[in-house]
């Protein structure tokens, strides 16, 4: 598990580029046959990607959670991204295709990842935050999450929100999390952009050509930064953070948010004026 430190606006101001993709960028998210994991002190929220190949892999504790296993005090979102996969929770089966998510609750102590068809590997990300009670482990089919259409083509930004884990289709400690994908000729996300003091949120980018990139924008709105991102691969943005961008193509994320309060409209709006 790679573990990542909380880090500050004033630290941020001074990072080169390596320094920023070290500290926000997480660059291999899937490796064949493993579970990849990157635990951030930033609300200690997890994010990673499990690939299995021929052999199921299992969910293993590391020391950074210093826990028998590991969503022993956390809830975790599985979310199929590519293949046909199977989550099996504690003996219990769950087969997941593209768009579906499975949210397992506290509590549950053997968790394993198998791929359903052996010439196309499950791509299945992960999202965790620490949890206080124990809820139901929650299987959410695409097909079933009502899409909200939002931007215009005139703004490069005409997208479509899905909303898996807020309260409706799955209810959560204090992980929430979607699917946004953005409309042909569309490349702006979250744009005018904003921050949350009360939450941390991550991006994982999919559907990108394999040749175009992203410029993700993060940093204080007065002192913005960015890092380069290819397809695949996630950014952390801590709260005092904004977290936008544009790429070359259309492309997907999905995004997470844990933190203080369970509000998803929780957002401070940042003015196109107020950038730098």
């Amino acid at each position: 598990m790679d573990v990542r430190y909380s880090t500050s606006p004033a630290e941020a101001r001074g990072y080169d580029t390596a320094q920023l993709r070290r500290h926000y960028l997480v660059e291999d998210v899937f490796v064949p046959g493993a579970v990849r994991l990157t635990y951030s002190h930033e609300d200690r929220v997890v994010l990673g990607g499990a690939m299995p190949g021929p052999v199921p892999l299992r969910l293993q504790a590391d020391d950074a959670l210093r826990t028998d296993h590991f969503c022993e005090r956390r809830e975790l979102a599985a979310f199929c991204v590519g293949g046909r996969g199977a989550v099996t929770v504690d003996g219990t089966p769950y087969t997941l295709s593209r768009g579906d998510l499975l949210y397992v609750g506290r509590g549950a102590a053997e968790i394993t990842f198998a791929s359903v068809e052996g010439a196309e590997p499950a791509r299945i990300y992960l999202a965790s935050a620490p949890a206080h009670r124990a809820l139901p482990t929650t299987l959410v089919r695409g097909q079933d999450v009502a899409p909200v259409d939002l931007g215009t083509p005139e703004s490069a930004n005409a997208r479509t929100l899905r909303r898996y884990i807020d309260g409706t289709h799955v209810r959560s400690c204090q992980l929430m999390m979607g699917w946004t994908q953005l409309a042909p000729g569309s490349v702006w996300n979250t744009m005018p952009a904003h921050t949350h003091a009360r939450r941390t949120e991550c991006y994982f980018y999919f559907d990108l050509e394999p040749d175009a990139r992203l410029v993700h924008l993060l940093g204080e709105p007065g002192e913005t930064r960015h890092v380069i991102v290819r397809n695949e691969q996630a950014v952390i943005s801590p709260s005092w953070s904004i977290h936008s961008g544009a790429a070359t193509g259309s492309y997907s994320f999905l995004w997470f948010m844990a933190g203080e309060n369970y509000r998803f409209d929780d957002m401070d709006h940042v003015a196109m004026a107020d950038l730098r």
